[in-house]
């Protein structure tokens, strides 16, 4: 009986579907910014946020990467909420596996 439940256990583990990996940031579509001020405001409320190592903020495409500190997770809900006070929308977050500077390097060479 016991190898028989073991044996199941194994084989349930081994066909469950991997746990997605914790994003190590998040990119954001704002909808309101429209000059290099409304970027940098954004940029320095998202950066004092106590899990935030960096920001990179994309004027020209709308979009917000805000990168966790390492052993720290990044909250939606959070940052939605303070790019909200700093009196913009949020449209939608979408989950990176890359910090702020390897987006940055794609963006370049997207261009």
């Amino acid at each position: 009986m016991r190898t028989l439940l073991l044996r199941t256990l194994l084989l349930w583990l081994a066909c469950a579907a991997p746990l997605p990996a914790a994003a190590a940031s998040l990119k954001a579509t704002i909808n309101g910014m429209v000059c290099a001020f409304c970027a940098q405001g954004i940029e320095k409320r998202l950066q004092k946020l106590p899990e935030t190592a960096a920001v990179h903020v994309d004027l020209k495409r709308k979009l917000v990467v805000v990168e966790a500190k390492p052993g720290n997770a990044l909250d939606e809900n959070k940052i939605a909420a303070e790019i909200r006070e700093a009196g913009y929308e949020v449209v939608g977050f979408e989950p990176l596996a890359i910090g702020v500077d390897e987006f940055r390097r794609e963006s370049k060479g997207a261009k």
